[in-house]
């Protein structure tokens, strides 16, 4: 059987990703590596990173926008004739993703993380100073 290798951001102040089934801590790991089934239907994409993910700096985590900012996600995904209907939407969009992304169920991913990279091998490209951590 192959392994897929496959190069993440993540930001330097999250939390090391949990042993599945463990409580979320907020590591963003899955989030990242390819959008759950919500996340495909606001992304557009089955893989790379959901676009609801988000940093949470106060609580140094990352979260599901389409939970913790629905309103912010709805305006970014909705056609722009449709934004205005993000703030009435945004309700819905956060029961949605309440259940969805099975809030309070424990960590469901089985990625193996080989750990961060050296900063020589980060590309000149990246806007953020720390070394990303890599899957």
């Amino acid at each position: 059987m192959s392994q897929k290798h496959q190069v993440i951001l993540i930001h330097p102040d999250a939390a090391s990703k949990p042993a599945p089934g463990a409580p979320c801590n907020g590591c963003g790991v899955c989030c990242l590596l390819e959008p759950c089934p919500l996340g495909v239907v606001l992304s557009r994409r089955r893989d790379g990173a959901c676009i609801a993910v988000v940093w949470d700096t106060e609580a140094h985590q990352y979260r599901c926008g389409a939970l913790s900012a629905p309103a912010d996600v709805l305006q970014q995904v909705l056609p722009r004739p449709l934004r205005h209907l993000a703030s009435i939407l945004s309700p819905g969009l956060a029961a949605l993703a309440k259940r969805w992304i099975a809030v309070g169920q424990g960590c469901d991913s089985t990625v193996e993380l080989d750990g961060p990279v050296a900063a020589s091998e980060t590309s000149s490209t990246m806007r953020n100073d720390s070394p990303p951590k890599r899957i």
